[in-house]
This record gives C-alpha cells, structure tokens and sequence, in this order.
C-alpha cells in the first residue's frame, strides 16, 4: 500500500513538473510582458519620478490625491465616460442588426457579409485617415452633405461640441465587423427547427425574435458586450490620429492623458497612477457586469 502511494505521489510530481514544463513559455512573456509591467506601473505610482521615469522620492497616495483635484482629469474621466456610452450601446446595437439581416438566407448576401466584416481588414490609422478626410471642413464629405440640405460647415473635428461624437462614430465604424461576425456566428449556431416550430406555431417575426434569437444568442451578446466595454475604455489610436486629446480637451480620454504625462510632459508617476485608476474602473465594471449581466445570459 505504501508503494503505491509512494508511486503515485512520483507520477503526480512529474505529471506537475511536466505541465509547468510546456507551460513555462507562456509563463515567462506573461511575466515579461504583462505582469512586471503591472507591478512596476503599481509600484512607480507612489513616486515622484525624474523625466527618465526614474523614482526619486516615495510620496505615497500623493499622485491619486492631485489626479482626482486635478481639472483635466475630471474632464478626462468625463470624456471617457461618455466615449463609452456613445460607442458601447450604438455599436453592439448596429452589430446585431446587422448580424439580423445577414443571417437571412437569400442570394447574394455572401457579399453583404464580407462588406460588414470589412473592417476587420482595416488598421487603425489607415481607417483614422479615411475619417479624417470625411471629417474635413473644406472638402469632407459630411460638410457637403450639410451644406447640400442646407445647413452651414461644421467643424467636426474643431468644434468641443462635436468632436468627442465625431471620433465615437469612427470608432462605432471600425468596431463593427470584429462584433457582427462574432454576433453572426453565434446566430448560425442556433438550432434551425426552432425556428421552423415556431413558424408552424403561426407566432411573429418580432416574437422569435424576443423568445428565440435574443435569449440563445445572449451569451454571445454578453461576450461582444464585455469586449466593447474594455476596447472602448482603452482606445487611443484614432484620438491620437484625429484629434490629439483636443480642441480644449474634450477627447482627452483617460489612456491619452497616460500617454500625454508619460511620453510627452515625462510625468511617469501621474502617468502610472492613471493607468493603476484606469485598471481598477476596468476591473470593477468587468466584475459588475459578470456578477449583474451574466444572470440574464441563457447558456442553453
């Protein structure tokens, strides 16, 4: 009996061993790549630091206590806040919609797919480009579209009232494809004689719709849900490419302030402190829509 234990005691050992094994690539650019970066944007937040982001004395709670009276972080975080109302709700919205109606089984809509999904295909600067041409006031197509009904040039992109609105539909548009073929295959997934009940039952086409579609696709609405909330709190390149944080700060969201103090005023530990505000709202909102949003997430 007690050779038996030994032997099995020696498998698990090296079964262990083993699995730390071919687990220990993954390990290590973890731990190069994400979590000393973490610790050390944690750690370089309790510090004054020189322009080499070099600690130089330990302030404590110091960086959190000026961000939070701090004028340009409030309209940071109130930036950020409606960044991801504009986007978050519009987005998943138009993807499903879009999803709906692609779902469709008629000819030729092969072609409409590959066209929503297209902009999977797009980087961010190339698509920032294309805006910032439609967005211009001399020769964009959007001014022209005004000034043909009748209305006068708008600074899209100049003007604090419409800039932050402006960069949220580029962004709606760029996010688009990765959630409709997400929402798309989560649609094609659901079992076809449902539906064919459903239809010999004589029910609408908003009922299944409300009883079928939605209640079975919600745990893919809940993935695209929970990936938009993250991507948007965490979007920079086409703010960086658009509009820089401007006119008067009013798309100055939370990661372009890091990047701002960080990279171009040297501020490391204001920086490190943003970016430590930044995880934890993420993290708690992550946390309240598995604890609140996954109640309604039928898995079966």
């Amino acid at each position: 009996m007690k050779k038996e234990k030994v032997i099995y005691r020696k498998r698990e050992g090296s079964n262990l061993l083993m699995g730390l094994l071919y687990l220990a690539p993954s390990i290590i650019l973890f731990g190069l790549f994400l979590f000393y970066p973490m610790i050390r944007t944690l750690y370089l937040s309790f510090f004054l630091t020189d322009g080499q982001g070099v600690p130089v004395s330990f302030v404590g709670f110091e960086n959190f206590t000026y961000l939070f009276q701090s004028a340009s972080f409030q309209k940071s975080i109130t930036a950020t806040i409606l960044f991801v109302l504009y986007t978050v709700p519009l987005g998943v919205i138009l993807a499903l919609f879009l999803a709906i109606i692609a779902n469709e089984k008629v000819r030729g809509i092969g072609f409409f797919r590959t066209m929503f999904s297209s902009t999977m295909g797009m980087s961010v600067a190339a698509s920032s480009v294309i805006w910032m041409f439609m967005y211009n006031p001399a020769i964009g197509i959007f001014n022209k579209l005004v000034v043909a009904l009748g209305g006068s040039e708008v600074q899209w992109l100049l003007d604090p009232k419409f800039a932050l609105l402006s960069v949220a539909v580029s962004t709606i548009w760029m996010n688009t494809g990765f959630s409709f073929l997400i929402l798309l295959g989560g649609l094609q997934n659901i079992d076809e004689h449902l539906y064919e009940n459903a239809e010999i039952a004589g029910v609408s086409y908003w009922y299944k719709l409300r009883k079928i579609t939605v209640p079975l696709l919600s745990p893919t609405l809940f993935f695209i849900v929970t990936v938009s909330l993250i991507n948007s709190f965490q979007t920079f390149g086409q703010i960086d490419i658009l509009t820089k944080g401007g006119p008067i700060e009013s798309t100055n969201v939370i990661v372009y302030s890091i990047y701002k103090d960080a990279f171009v005023n040297y501020n490391v530990g204001s920086a490190s402190a943003q970016a430590t505000i930044l995880f934890f709202c993420i993290l708690f909102i992550t946390i309240l829509q598995f604890k609140l949003g996954e109640r309604k997430v039928h898995y079966q």
